[in-house]
C-alpha cells in the first residue's frame, strides 16, 4: 500500500479509500450488503493497508455508520484507521433534520459519532452545498466542531470551483478552520472536474478524493449499450443509466477494455491506474461488493501507464453535462 498526506495537512490516508455505501442495510438499496457479509471487505481492506474508510450519515439511514464503526473497533485500533463520514442530506422528514444550518450540524456529529461508535471522526465532510444557509454559518459550525474535538479536519464535497473558492476564503478571513479535502465526482468518462475543480484544489492544497472513479461501475465493463448489465447493481441503477451512456463513453470504455486485455489486467484496474496517475488525486474511494474488486483496487496501485497510454484512454471524451452536484 501507498499513502499520501491528505492535501497540505499532516494526516496520511491510503491511495485507496473504501468506500461504506454499500455496506449497511439491504432495506435501503437492494445492492447493499447487511452487517454480517460487510465485515469480511473491512477486515480485508484492512490486511491489504487500507487506513481510509468513508462513510456518511445518510448511507442506510445511518446503519452504514454503525456497521463501519462496529467492524474497525473489532478489527482495528482507533488510531491506525481514518474515519470519514458526511453531513448534509435529510435525516428525518422534519425541517430542522438536512442542510448545513449550525443546528443540524451540531446535532449530526453528535448522531454520527454516536453511530460510529467513537469520540471523535477524522474527516468531517459537507455532502453538498447547502443554498439555503450562509456559508459563513456553516463553516463557523465546523470550526466550532473541530475546537470541540468532535473532527480533526474538515472536507468538501461536489460542488462549484466558485463555491470551494467562496469557502476556502471566507474560512481565511475569519480564521476559521479550512477544508482540507475535496470529495467530487472524477472518472475517465467524467472529467469536468479537470476544468476548475482540481486545479483549484492544486492550487489552494486540498487532497482530492473523487467518488465513482469507476463510474459507478461502467469502467468496469459492467454495463452496456441497451443500458443493462449483470450485476444488481447495474440494472436498478437509474442514476447511473442518466450519466454514463454517450457513445464516446462507450468508445472510451473499449479502449479502456483494450488496454487492460493487452495487460492482463481488468478494465478496473487500467481506469483507476489512469485516475492515479493524474495530478492532484489523492486517494479515489471505490466500493467493493465482491473481494476481487477491492483485491484488484489495491493491486491497480501497482500498473504503469505511459503518457501515451494516458493520451490513448483520454482521446475520446466529450464534455458532459455537470453531473454530481
Amino acid at each position: 500500500m501507498q499513502y499520501m498526506n491528505l492535501g497540505k495537512s499532516g494526516l496520511k490516508v491510503s491511495r485507496i479509500c473504501l468506500g461504506m455505501m454499500t455496506y449497511g442495510s439491504s432495506q435501503w438499496r437492494d445492492w447493499v450488503l447487511d452487517e454480517e457479509d460487510s465485515r469480511p471487505f473491512i477486515r480485508r481492506a484492512l490486511e491489504l493497508g487500507v487506513n481510509f474508510f468513508d462513510t456518511a450519515d445518510m448511507y442506510s439511514m445511518g446503519v452504514s455508520e454503525e456497521v463501519t464503526g462496529r467492524a474497525l473497533k473489532d478489527f482495528a485500533r482507533r488510531d491506525e484507521v481514518v474515519i470519514a463520514t458526511k453531513v448534509y442530506h435529510p435525516m428525518g422528514d422534519k425541517p430542522n433534520q438536512g442542510g448545513l444550518s449550525r443546528k443540524h450540524i451540531h446535532h449530526s456529529i453528535d448522531d454520527s459519532l454516536r453511530r460510529l461508535g467513537t469520540d471523535y471522526v477524522d474527516l468531517y465532510q459537507i455532502h453538498r452545498w447547502d443554498a439555503e444557509t450562509p456559508i459563513e454559518e456553516t463553516l463557523e459550525a465546523l470550526h466550532d466542531v473541530v475546537k470541540a474535538g468532535k473532527a480533526l479536519y474538515i472536507g468538501a464535497s461536489s460542488m462549484y470551483a466558485w463555491q470551494l473558492a467562496k469557502a476556502l476564503y471566507t474560512a481565511d478571513l475569519h480564521g476559521w478552520t479550512r477544508f482540507v479535502s475535496m470529495q467530487n465526482h472524477y472518472n475517465l468518462v467524467y472529467r469536468e472536474e479537470e476544468r476548475e475543480m482540481i486545479p483549484l484544489c492544486i492550487d489552494q492544497g486540498l487532497g482530492v478524493i473523487p467518488w465513482s472513479p469507476l463510474a459507478r461501475g461502467f469502467l468496469a465493463g459492467n454495463r452496456t449499450r441497451d443500458k443493462s448489465g449483470e450485476t444488481t447493481r447495474s440494472k436498478s441503477d437509474r442514476f447511473a443509466h442518466s450519466m454514463y451512456y454517450q457513445d464516446t463513453d462507450f468508445e472510451t470504455l473499449d479502449r479502456v477494455m483494450e488496454l487492460a486485455k493487452g495487460r492482463g489486467v481488468s478494465p478496473a484496474q487500467i481506469a483507476l491506474a489512469w485516475m492515479l496517475h493524474k495530478p492532484g488525486i489523492t486517494s479515489p474511494i471505490i466500493g467493493a461488493s465482491k473481494m476481487y474488486q477491492l483485491e484488484e483496487a489495491v493491486a491497480a496501485l501497482d500498473i504503469q501507464l505511459s503518457a501515451e497510454d494516458m493520451a490513448y484512454l483520454e482521446a475520446p471524451y466529450q464534455p458532459h453535462p455537470i453531473l454530481g452536484h
